[in-house]
């Protein structure tokens, strides 16, 4: 399609006016030129992290939430003290050397880190397997309640190419029309943009605004005060006394009426609750990378999903999209402070979405998290896309940090959350550390050549503890015939597993390293930029791939020659070596959208479609002006092609 100019004659505005019978009075614009319903302003207070506020509503009893946190922290520190006991049989028998005590303290709570997510993992397995997921708040409950509150969607973008927006939005309007409650339901993009970018938004909602089946409002600020989460708490403060729920999306987000219409009633039954945050499904996939961390996701992730649902309770955390909020209980407790400092420690809080769900929780609210049949996102195209996302993503969980001492007042879970999220960053430095410490540990004679290599049991203790959680999605899903069949039938899901698995052996040191740059640079200061997201891709040439990832290239040539100078056995090292030195191929070759379609047309890492994928949806259909010409506009554009 060609890309959207200014410019749009008042004869297209009036074909789009009516849509299947259906003419729309939306408000007239406002002094800004966005088209805005009636404000009805809320107070929205900055938080005091130093004192804990009164609560809103009673404290529930401790348990279960801190008996089932009490589980899983058993299940991880007994595996992980198995695996440890294991590595120490392997060092000097008599005390321990300077080497050996840097190779435990590494690799102690590293093995730790395995054996909580295979725990987490073995819950949700065991939830399945007993058929309990529905009465252990794993799965939405179905409903045919009329929603009763007031709910607005709310869309925040960021210079995202405007169309595809549009695309999804109409998506998920046209799927309330037939739905009981629909009037309950209004839409607002709400956009931090550049000027020139705004500009063709405007042209473009303009364009379309009465082709929709909802009111879709639209605006621009002109400052950008804190990121998204300004943008969300300048809605909530002009508008959110009219509405009684939002439901925040990402620009990469799409959920069915229904999904939202039942999120909402289940809202109006439980008045304790503030929060409530699906897991949305990856969808879109154009490019290999996508294609495969999209089959990743959505095979192995409902499982882990259900065990984090099980043991996160009423404390559950917030993603930042995809979730429906009660806007007073957000008002009253999420209003963030700019912190003290610089960064990455001082400024706008980044990672906004998990200190809200815990500042909710310090005031009583229960938040939860389900499972929806309906809820997307999509995922970066290319491995140099998904490295600036974790980058933004490190600085924010690293901010964390001494938040979870200082917030009073946080339920101990929540701080357990930060903490977890925080850790999933500095593991990487870790890993690296751990790796040339055995090198380096080799060649200066601390441990006899190869004495730290794993002895028969340990290797199968990692071995089920790295790979067990994917072989138990897969016999869940091999129990499912409809999901079975919707990832290609037995033969191509095991071919799929085995694809994705040997990708992710080599993507593993390639992400190690990423993560480890990334945390030295915002440690020492370099802040990150927070623009929009590059979500297409076709290919990156070989040359631009090799300068992206040249320190990968030279810390594999760099462990190759420590290695062999160490005398340490090579075939351990080759899965690391491997991916440092192919990652500018394996980048390059990932962002092609060829190589998606190969795998299309042979049915390999399929995942379940969508409802709009189906050949029952009938996608919305106008007319825009596109500079001088007039082009057909169908939407979805660009998730339509999805498999």
């Amino acid at each position: 399609m060609d890309s959207l100019l200014p410019g749009s004659s008042r004869a297209m505005m009036e074909k789009g006016r009516v849509l299947r019978g259906t003419r729309l009075a939306m408000p007239s614009p406002d002094a800004t030129g966005a088209s805005l319903p009636p404000e009805a302003p809320i107070a929205m207070p900055v938080q005091d992290f130093d004192v804990a506020p009164p609560r809103s509503r009673p404290s529930p009893p401790i348990a279960p939430g801190l008996s089932r946190v009490g589980a899983l922290f058993l299940l991880s520190i007994g595996a992980a003290f198995i695996g440890i006991s294991m590595m120490l049989d392997g060092l000097q028998p008599h005390g321990f050397s300077a080497w050996e005590i840097a190779y435990v303290m590494l690799a102690a709570p590293l093995f730790t880190w395995i054996a909580f997510g295979f725990a987490n993992s073995i819950i949700g397995f065991v939830l399945i397997l007993a058929r309990d997921v529905h009465n252990s708040r794993g799965y939405q409950r179905s409903t045919t309640r009329i929603p009763e509150g007031r709910a607005a969607v709310l869309l925040p973008v960021c210079n995202e190419d405007f169309l595809t927006i549009i695309g999804r939005l109409s998506i998920m309007e046209r799927s309330m029309e037939t739905l009981p409650g629909r009037d309950q339901f209004d839409f607002f993009i709400l956009s931090d943009s550049s000027a020139e970018n705004g500009k063709l938004e405007e042209d473009a909602y303009d364009c379309v605004r009465n082709a929709f089946v909802r009111p879709v409002y639209y605006r621009r600020r002109t400052v950008n005060t804190g990121r998204k989460p300004g943008n969300v708490a300048e809605w909530v403060q002009r508008f959110g006394a009219a509405y009684e729920y939002m439901i925040v999306l990402d620009a990469d987000s799409v959920m069915s009426g229904k999904t939202m219409s039942q999120m909402a009633a289940q809202m109006d039954r439980e008045s304790n609750v503030a929060l409530i945050q699906t897991i949305p499904a990856v969808v879109g996939a154009q490019t290999l990378f996508a294609r495969w961390q999209q089959f990743s996701s959505r095979l192995y992730g409902p499982m882990s999903a259900i065990g984090a649902i099980w043991w996160s309770d009423r404390q559950a955390t917030f993603w930042g999209h995809n979730a429906i909020i009660r806007v007073s209980a957000f008002a009253e407790s999420c209003g963030l402070p700019e912190l003290k400092g610089r960064a990455p420690f001082g400024g706008h809080i980044m990672s906004h979405d998990m200190v809200e769900a815990a500042l909710l929780r310090r005031r009583g609210w229960a938040v939860r998290m389900v499972m929806a049949d309906d809820s997307f996102e999509e995922f970066p195209p290319s491995m140099p896309d998904l490295a600036i996302r974790d980058r933004r993503w490190c600085q924010g969980n690293i901010q964390h940090v001494p938040l979870i001492a200082r917030i009073a007042g946080l339920h101990i879970v929540n701080r357990f959350q930060l903490l977890v999220g925080a850790s999933a960053y500095v593991t990487s430095p870790m890993w690296l550390a751990l790796i040339l410490l055995v090198i380096g540990g080799e060649f200066a004679g601390a441990w006899r050549a190869n004495a730290l290599l794993p002895s028969g049991a340990l290797l199968a203790l990692t071995v089920v503890l790295l790979f067990g959680p994917k072989v138990m999605a897969i016999i869940l899903t091999m129990r499912d015939e409809e999901r079975r069949v919707a990832f290609g039938g037995t033969l191509r899901l095991w071919v799929g597993a085995i694809m994705e698995t040997i990708l992710s052996i080599l993507a593993a040191p390639i992400q190690m390293l990423t993560h480890s740059i990334n945390l030295i640079s915002i440690l020492s200061g370099r802040k990150s930029a927070w623009n929009g997201q590059s979500r297409d891709c076709d290919g990156i040439p070989l040359a631009e791939a090799f300068r992206t990832f040249r320190y990968h290239v030279a810390l594999g040539a760099i462990i190759v020659v420590g290695g062999l100078a160490s005398g340490i056995t090579m075939l351990w090292l080759m899965p690391i070596v491997l991916g440092l030195l192919g990652a500018p191929l394996l980048a390059s070759f990932s962002a092609r959208k060829d190589a998606a379609r190969a795998l299309e047309v042979r049915g390999l890492m399929a995942v379940p479609k969508a409802w709009w994928q189906l050949s029952s949806y009938r996608p919305l259909r106008t007319r825009l002006s596109v500079g001088r010409s007039n082009s057909v506009w169908t939407a979805p554009i660009s998730v339509a092609n999805d498999t």
